[in-house]
């Protein structure tokens, strides 16, 4: 079934990435925790990280989370763990733009939960934090326009990541404005390739966006 958010995440209380993370670490009925990162460590209207243990994880960046959780992972996230394995790396962790849980982005916040994307800010620096040459694959496709907030928000983001010196990839063909391509839909062993996501960030400073 596809995630409808209930509310608007303003109204969500306890939305710390430091007390979620605290309780992820513990043992879970739900899954193996020695497997599975996954930030809440349940299911509910916002997600910080999910992914796989590893030491070498590809850290990949979608807009926002959908329904996917340990062993149960949807479409966009089977591509996620399978393009990780075959490009070399022993792992992955999914980061989002924007934590706020829906199936299709345009049910998401009109407006930008400060709060919110402050926390997931210090969970994509927790999952930078796990390998001291951070990969990240960007993969948010088109779908990055559905919001005028969501390209503020990866600036953030890219801030932090050029801090820890981690290098950029996009997998799949660029879309006409500039877009990496979205998880979904890769041919089989598509590689990662290198992308200049200052450059990007320039290409879409100031251009229009639905709010």
């Amino acid at each position: 079934m596809p995630h409808v958010p209930k509310t608007d995440t303003h109204f969500i209380e306890n939305i710390s990435f430091e007390t979620v993370l605290e309780a992820a670490m513990l043992p879970s009925a739900e899954y193996d925790v020695s497997k599975w990162l996954f930030v809440p460590n349940i299911y509910t209207e916002y997600r910080y990280i999910l992914g796989t243990r590893g030491s070498r994880p590809l850290i990949c960046i979608g807009v926002n989370p959908s329904t996917a959780a340990p062993d149960r992972l949807d479409p966009t996230m089977q591509s996620v763990q399978r393009i990780a394995l075959q490009n070399g790396y022993d792992s992955f962790v999914m980061c989002n733009v924007y934590a706020q849980r829906a199936t299709s982005p345009k049910d998401m916040d009109r407006k930008c939960n400060g709060k919110l994307h402050q926390e997931n800010l210090r969970a994509f620096m927790c999952a930078l934090s796990l390998y001291d040459k951070p990969s990240i694959w960007a993969a948010w496709g088109n779908i990055i326009e559905t919001r005028s907030y969501l390209s503020d928000c990866l600036r953030d983001m890219v801030d932090i990541s050029l801090a820890r010196n981690a290098a950029w990839y996009h997998c799949g063909a660029i879309f006409r404005k500039g877009h990496p391509h979205h998880p979904l839909y890769l041919r089989k062993g598509e590689p990662l390739m290198p992308f200049d996501i200052q450059s990007y960030l320039s290409i879409i400073t100031g251009r229009d966006k639905r709010p």
